[in-house]
């Protein structure tokens, strides 16, 4: 069977949230597209599960992953993939019924977008970190705003992206590592120039849960998130080009996070901060200088501070002075 959309869906151990995820898939408005799960070595009933819906819907086909890991699942599932578009899926999360229908028609009339998110909501409960982290997300939609945030956060719910296969295989597909695979995929992505937005409507329920990867593998740790944006940080034109750079936050946890980032040689001409006992201070013989400093010392700014609300703020201060976002500044998360 050949049709212009993939659901791709890794499934290990989901047998309590696996029946209502495929109930929302088979519910899609369109219907033109397979349905591959790669099976990652479950040992409860998801494969029975599986089975027994394929055997009801011939759009669905069932891998069983050679290797351990989602990385390998999803490696082997891009390599059986029948059609050119990619909508990954994972077997914990729900699909709005018009998500595959919107999202092909965005990538059909706009060939040079490769990766194609959406806005979610999350159930059944939602903490303050993850409530403004999704607040955060659902408010970087368009391509700017991808290119001018990659650095703060991940800026897609990997569940929600809908891909170009030949596209994304060509840059070298998922990697497997001490990082997040869908970050460092995106971070990849936007090195080489590749176009990725975002539809700025609900698509997807994200489903919250202790056992998901993200509040347990080592991968999605604070530090290899650190690493791993400094890693391709090092690399970023606008932040190569610009020569002299601050950054503001001279706190040790900051100083802890943009280590990985000092460590590869860039040296900042100033620390900015805003407390009267740091100010005047001196961090390896570099200054710690009030946030005025820089209306007269037009340098890049670096905003290394994660709080939310004074991220925000210092980007509208750092605006409000004639820096541009993604040209003059960068927020990293």
């Amino acid at each position: 069977m050949i049709c212009p959309v993939t659901v791709l869906m890794p499934v290990r151990n989901a047998q309590s949230t696996l029946d209502e995820c495929l109930q929302s898939i088979r519910a899609q408005t369109f219907a033109d597209f397979e349905l591959l799960i790669v099976n990652d070595h479950s040992t409860d009933d998801s494969a029975q599960i599986v089975a027994d819906f394929a055997s009801n819907d011939h759009r669905c086909r069932v891998l069983n992953s050679a290797a351990t890991g989602i990385v390998a699942a999803l490696t082997a599932g891009l390599a059986q993939a029948r059609s050119g578009l990619i909508a990954r899926m994972d077997a914990d999360d729900l699909m709005m019924p018009d998500r595959l229908a919107r999202q092909f028609e965005h990538m059909s009339r706009h060939p040079d977008t490769v990766v194609l998110g959406s806005c979610v909501s999350q159930f059944p409960t939602l903490s303050d970190g993850y409530r403004e982290y999704l607040s955060w997300q659902n408010q970087c939609t368009s391509a700017k705003d991808i290119r001018d945030e990659i650095f703060v956060e991940s800026p897609f719910a990997h569940p929600s992206v809908m891909f170009r296969r030949t596209r994304i295989v060509e840059a070298g597909g998922y990697r497997q590592g001490d990082f997040p695979e869908d970050y460092e995929l995106w971070l990849r992505l936007h090195a080489l120039g590749i176009r990725m937005e975002k539809l700025p409507e609900v698509l997807l329920q994200w489903r919250d849960t202790p056992e998901r990867l993200s509040r347990q593998d080592r991968r999605y740790r604070r530090d290899a998130f650190d690493k791993l944006r400094a890693d391709y940080l090092a690399k970023d034109l606008r932040f190569r080009n610009a020569g002299k750079f601050v950054i503001w936050g001279a706190g040790r946890r900051t100083r802890k996070r943009c280590a990985w980032l000092l460590q590869k040689g860039f040296r900042p001409s100033a620390w900015i901060d805003i407390d009267p006992r740091k100010i005047g201070n001196r961090l390896d013989g570099v200054p710690v200088v009030a946030p005025e400093w820089l209306q007269e010392n037009r340098v890049f700014v670096l905003g290394y501070v994660s709080n939310h609300g004074a991220r925000e703020e210092i980007a509208d201060w750092l605006v409000s002075r004639g820096y541009r976002r993604g040209r003059d500044f960068l927020m990293v998360g």
